[in-house]
């Protein structure tokens, strides 16, 4: 390839810029007028405008963007994660105009996008999935007869959801029936479809998801797993690897259950199967992500390999680099998503960033779109930067973290730091004694 063009903004856009200038490869960026002055968009080879900063008249214009492409003549399009990452139209469009979509196929981003259809695909080849409606459930009392049936309390889930949303957990009937058609009004707003399904609500689990990646020849590796089990409204806060829950024997199987799982849709490139794992190290299929995910530096750093740097490689038409024997796992990493918060009351906090000192050791890789005198908008994430710690042991890592976060600084906007000293201080959090709902206890 010698030219990608990138569909996203922020640290992602930033990260992949840094991969294929060193691959030799020229980028073409797209930002919308509120990003026009941010790092992303001076690092690209070329940036061009495409539209007012609401993501629906920049980020998520489809046909711009692909004009754009067209227009630049680029080889390829590389979504990053979000916005239009998992639009499998998108891709189609974008391999129509003979642009390649560095990603899967749009046929496993629609199959796998769909949560009923994913579990029905799990199932059928033998992966374990949570207890729950086989099937889109039609009405109230369809619901409520399954979910007497699998004993509350049970989540009630919109099938075309995802990143937390169109999720809600029912603890008895009466809150089944009060969600029900709240949830499919929310699921037809958010996702173009109202079907919802329901599932067993597994209390105090753990979030275990492994990183894969297949070839067009059919090879396909995992690159061990990332436990993301520290979140808060089913957002991820904190990820790390290896978990320190997993035991060994589970952990292998865990593996070889998510290669199963790829190979079910033919998988392609870069994705993350994601399970849910009970106190008992019972385990069972949550979800396919069918992109990079935000959380990758932290198998980068165990691996030491560029993620996508094989993302490209593959989309090229290259085998994977590395057999699965040939992929070591060495030391520790945990990674903390630093965003424009307010610590209390978790709300975003826009503004200009007056003061940005990272206080950059060896121990600490920070992947942030935002530099000093940047500003923080409302119109997206909030998220200014991932920190990720890498150490020989666990412990070393942690240290890390806490010296990191007590210097950092930052001024002009409020930040989650205190919030993340506050998990580093917490007793259970530093043996690995934590579950996904560590923060709602921490925080009472």
């Amino acid at each position: 390839m010698q030219k990608i063009l990138i569909a996203n903004r922020g640290e992602i856009a930033l990260r992949i810029i840094k991969t294929c200038q060193e691959m030799g490869i020229e980028t073409i960026a797209i930002y919308s007028e509120a990003d026009k002055e941010m790092p992303f968009v001076k690092a690209a080879t070329k940036a061009v405008c495409v539209g007012a900063p609401p993501v629906n008249k920049s980020y998520l214009q489809t046909e711009k963007i692909l004009e754009v492409a067209r227009s630049e003549n680029v080889d390829a399009i590389h979504p990053g994660y979000g916005f239009l990452s998992e639009n499998a139209a998108f891709a189609k469009q974008a391999m129509k105009d003979g642009i390649i979509f560095i990603g899967p196929k749009p046929e496993t981003i629609e199959l796998m996008g769909d949560k009923i259809a994913s579990r029905q695909t799990m199932e059928k080849v033998g992966v374990p999935v949570v207890p729950g409606s086989g099937n889109g459930l039609k009405t109230i009392e369809e619901a409520c007869n399954l979910a007497e049936e699998i004993g509350y309390p049970v989540m009630l889930k919109a099938s075309g959801g995802g990143g937390g949303i169109g999720m809600v957990l029912c603890e008895n009937e009466q809150a089944l029936v009060k969600s029900y058609e709240q949830t499919r009004s929310r699921a037809k707003a958010y996702f173009g479809s109202d079907e919802v399904f329901i599932e067993k609500y597994i209390a105090d689990s753990r979030h275990i998801e492994v990183q894969v990646f297949g070839d067009q020849t059919g090879n396909i590796v995992h690159l061990f797993e990332r436990d993301c089990s520290i979140q808060r409204r089913h957002q991820k806060v904190v990820e790390e690897s290896p978990s320190p829950f997993l035991s060994e024997e589970v952990r292998q199987k865990i593996f070889e259950t998510a290669i199963k799982a790829a190979r079910a849709v033919g998988y392609i490139n870069a994705g993350t199967i994601e399970f849910i794992v009970d106190e008992n190290e019972n385990f069972y299929f949550l979800e396919m992500n069918t992109r990079l995910q935000v959380e990758h530096p932290v198998t980068e750093m165990i691996t030491g390999l560029d993620l996508v740097k094989w993302q490209i490689m593959v989309a090229e038409g290259r085998t994977l680099p590395l057999q699965q024997t040939d992929i070591v796992s060495s030391g520790n990493a945990v990674e903390f998503r630093l965003y424009a918060e307010d610590p209390v009351r978790f709300l975003p906090s826009p503004g200009k960033i007056s003061i940005l000192e990272w206080n950059k050791t060896n121990a600490v890789r920070i992947d942030s779109g935002y530099e000093e005198g940047c500003t923080v908008t409302p119109f997206y994430d909030p998220m200014i930067a991932k920190c990720i710690f890498h150490g020989e042991t666990r412990q070393d890592a942690l240290s890390a973290a806490n010296t990191f976060f007590t210097n950092v600084k930052i001024e002009g906007i409020k930040t989650n730091a205190p919030l993340f000293l506050n998990i580093l201080a917490n007793d259970d959090f530093q043996i690995g004694l934590y579950t996904t709902n560590f923060l709602t206890k921490l925080l009472k």
